[in-house]
């Protein structure tokens, strides 16, 4: 199992560590990270001199003015592509919703506006939040999720890491009885490291519903949780035992960090 780490032997920025291509469509799916993610790396990609659209197909918070630079919230769909790409020279990162919501949350964009957007040149980046899993470590998909727009070139499935050793029902993790389907963990057991690896690699699970021609990477979130490394280390050996090639890398991370990325592990 070959890996790299933050000493110097590996990449340390998401972009290094995710393998970012020129003019990708991001759909993040999962659970324990994705806003964050879905910010830090439009931060990262603004600071490298790209120009970044930043939504939803489901719900999420109302974003903060230190995690993007312009929101537009309208019901209007093509009024709302054509405000991002009025505005996307300008602020070079904008965020997109089509309705408030109550407890600050925002509707999502429908799919096909993303692949609408992702073909406009003034466009280099597209990070779309795919999945909902409210606040959970970790979930299983229930059946209209995830909702992953079908020009989508990289789908990135989290998972975090605190969800080892919880109690499996509905308080801790999202869609607990979905998740004991597939893990085969009854429920009011312990969540392990395979289990979560499980829902990385089963063809119902985390990466659901990705388009074929996609590239998926698994990102394994706060790490720095006690044992965080050492369950993360094994989740991610498994993923790479049971889902390689489709899964083609696993990023060990804790987000919240100014090193966000701690090691990176491959076939």
């Amino acid at each position: 199992m070959k890996g790299t780490g933050p000493k110097g032997e590996g990449p340390h920025s998401l972009i290094e560590s995710l393998d970012l291509r020129e003019r990708e469509v991001i759909s993040l799916v999962g659970a324990g990270g994705k806003t964050t993610l879905m910010f830090r790396l439009a931060k990262e990609l603004l600071l490298a001199g790209e120009k970044v659209v930043t939504t939803t197909t489901t719900k999420i918070l109302e974003p903060s003015s230190e995690e993007t630079p312009c929101l537009f919230v309208l019901s209007d769909e093509e009024k709302l592509r054509q405000l991002a790409l009025q505005h996307i020279d300008q602020f070079r990162h904008v965020t997109l919703a089509r309705e408030r919501l109550e407890s600050r949350k925002l509707k999502g964009v429908p799919p096909d506006l993303v692949d609408l957007l992702c073909q406009s040149p003034e466009i280099d980046m597209i990070i779309i939040e795919a999945d909902g899993a409210a606040g959970r470590p970790a979930k299983a998909p229930r059946e209209w999720e995830p909702v992953i727009p079908s020009h989508t070139t990289l789908v990135i499935g989290l998972l975090g890491v605190d969800g080892v050793g919880k109690e499996l029902n509905e308080e801790n993790l999202f869609q607990a009885e979905g998740i004991s389907q597939l893990t085969e963990i009854p429920m009011g057991g312990k969540m392990t490291c395979e289990g979560m690896a499980i829902l990385m690699v089963h063809p119902q699970g985390i990466f659901k519903g990705a388009p074929p021609s996609s590239r998926r990477v698994a990102f394994i979130n706060k790490v720095d949780v006690p044992n965080g490394m050492l369950w993360a280390r094994e989740i991610g050996k498994e993923i790479l035992e049971k889902g390689s090639p489709q899964i083609e890398r696993v990023v060990l991370g804790q987000l919240k960090s100014e090193l966000r990325v701690a090691e990176v592990m491959f076939p």
